[in-house]
């Protein structure tokens, strides 16, 4: 569901304020975008050449913006499960979509990132950021568990380009992931990082590994 967000106490239309929701669950506006943009940063930061990205998770676009704003980007494809969130960033029911998706660089799949990623050829991408929830611990579907688990993890380590890095965003940290990762890459670790969000500080993680 995407909606425009009004002012309880007004009962106002908070102009240009888009709010997502899936199964219910509140999973980002279109007001408060630093932690898409920061992660995007950090994550690039854990690779010296990320000219090739897979991003699993169109989101409102912030995080493919991000991505795309930095220079050494040559090639991003970001893999989305819901067609109509594609269609409302591409027909301007988002008003920024049309824009955001107008980089010759991007290329938008819909599908499964289960299944993309196997279709995906090997050692194509030097990074691969997981966004698709609000974490392992805080699932959208209840079939996104298998993202966090090594079966599809290894199938990952598999696209990635050796030297590669795999970041995956979660609202607070997973021991289970890290140990997931570990199994797979044979290292993993966990970064704090912190954003401030209008007049509050939160502190979300990345689970990072290298192939």
């Amino acid at each position: 569901m995407l909606r425009e967000r009004r002012d309880p106490a007004l009962g106002e239309e908070v102009a240009g304020v888009l709010e997502r929701r899936v199964n219910g669950v509140f999973v980002m506006d279109s007001l408060e975008t630093a932690s898409e943009q920061q992660m995007a940063t950090a994550a690039l930061a854990q690779v010296k050449e990320p000219r090739s990205v897979l991003v699993a998770g169109l989101g409102l676009g912030f995080t493919a913006h991000e991505v795309l704003n930095d220079h050494r980007v040559e090639r991003l494809v970001v893999v989305e499960i819901e067609e109509a969130l594609v269609g409302w960033m591409r027909d301007g029911t988002v008003p920024h979509g049309p824009a955001f998706l107008a980089d010759a660089r991007l290329t938008v799949v819909t599908a499964d990132i289960l299944v993309a990623a196997t279709e995906a050829a090997p050692a194509s991408y030097d990074l691969v950021l997981l966004d698709v929830d609000n974490g392992p611990d805080f699932l959208v579907y209840e079939s996104n568990d298998a993202v966090y688990r090594a079966e599809f993890l290894r199938v990952v380590a598999e696209v990635l380009r050796p030297g590669g890095a795999v970041v995956v965003w979660s609202q607070s940290a997973s021991p289970t992931l890290h140990d997931e990762l570990a199994s797979v890459f044979g290292a993993a670790t966990t970064i704090p990082f912190e954003v401030r969000l209008q007049d509050r500080d939160e502190c979300y993680w990345l689970h990072l590994a290298r192939r």
